[in-house]
């Protein structure tokens, strides 16, 4: 009597396959593959539309001048007059620029600047002999917003108040090609 094992009978059916032509079936199961993922189609959002623009506030009369002095410093290119709006240790942070402090510095760093300038607050607050006005600026009342600006003030000891930091940027974001529509207009 002859005994096989299962082994023994697997090999013995593999040989016998060969013989007749047949492919050696595989001992082990080859490995399950991931079912495939299907692509998901490409969905094209509508652009967001923009949030409605910030109203304008009205100022009082001093602080109003410091907005009204700036913008016909800006549009007649005066950076020595634009540097009078400053605190002596007055600091300009320009957008894609490194902050300059006093006067000289804020002349020079306005040496090439102007041309047309529309201002409007958003909000002020004052306490004492400080404050601040954030606001927005485009080219034009009519343009809209490009921009926007935070500025720090300081009262004299005359009563003025005096820009004692300015910083500003637009509203485009950085390498991302035109500015995009402007958002609201002066009041």
């Amino acid at each position: 009597m002859v005994r096989t094992t299962l082994p023994g009978l697997a090999i013995l059916v593999g040989i016998v396959g060969l013989a007749a032509g047949q492919q050696p079936q595989p001992t082990e199961k080859p490995p399950i593959a991931p079912p495939p993922v299907a692509a998901k189609p490409i969905a094209y959002l509508p652009t967001p539309t923009p949030a409605p623009p910030l109203p304008s506030v009205d100022l009082p009369p001093e602080l109003d001048r410091v907005l009204r002095d700036y913008e016909r410093a800006w549009a007649a290119r005066n950076a020595e007059a634009l540097a009078r709006l400053f605190t002596r240790d007055g600091f300009v942070m320009s957008s894609g620029k490194p902050p300059v402090r006093g006067w000289d510095a804020i002349r020079r760093a306005y040496a090439k600047a102007g041309g047309q300038l529309a201002l409007r607050a958003l909000a002020f607050a004052t306490e004492g002999s400080v404050g601040y006005i954030i606001g927005a600026f485009g080219r034009t009342e009519a343009s809209g917003d490009t921009g926007k600006f935070i500025l720090a003030l300081r009262r004299e000891a005359d009563g003025r108040w005096m820009i004692a930091a300015d910083m500003d940027n637009s509203n485009r974001e950085a390498g991302l090609g035109p500015a995009p529509a402007p958002t609201a207009k002066r009041r």
